[in-house]
């Protein structure tokens, strides 16, 4: 059984948000499926949202269980996006896929190269002022 993101309030709003702001954009379709994750999505507050749980601005070590190879990428705002830098998209179809969920979780998702299964390996969700 797939697992079920979790969201605090305040990302979950800024989600919808961003996701109104990109329906007719170029990311449209990861738009769309970012809507239905969070269609079906626990809403938590911000106190009490684990700290494992995949939000904005994490630093997550994933691997694709087939192929086990593992990368390390930090989910960030469109505007923040810097392949170079490991920063990807937060509508990038990768993030898509593992936003909301936790370390251990495995999540099978629909991404460019092919249907992939992801581990989530580990999630740092320390903040940096000026990330």
């Amino acid at each position: 059984m797939k697992p079920t993101p979790t969201f605090c309030k305040t990302d979950y709003h800024f989600l919808r948000e961003l996701i109104l702001k990109s329906k007719n954009s170029t990311n449209a379709k990861e738009a769309n499926q970012l809507s239905q994750e969070l269609d079906r999505a626990v809403i938590s507050k911000e106190s009490e949202l684990d700290n494992s749980i995949i939000r904005i601005n994490s630093h997550v070590t994933i691997e694709d269980v087939k192929a086990k190879k593992q990368m390390k990428i930090q989910i960030v705002l469109p505007s923040f996006a810097d392949l170079k830098q490991s920063k990807i998209s937060i509508l990038a179809p990768l993030s898509v896929a593992i936003i909301g969920f936790k370390e251990n979780d495995e999540v099978d998702w629909e991404l460019p190269a092919g249907i992939k299964t992801l581990k989530i390996v580990a999630v740092n969700n320390i903040t940096e002022e000026n990330s």
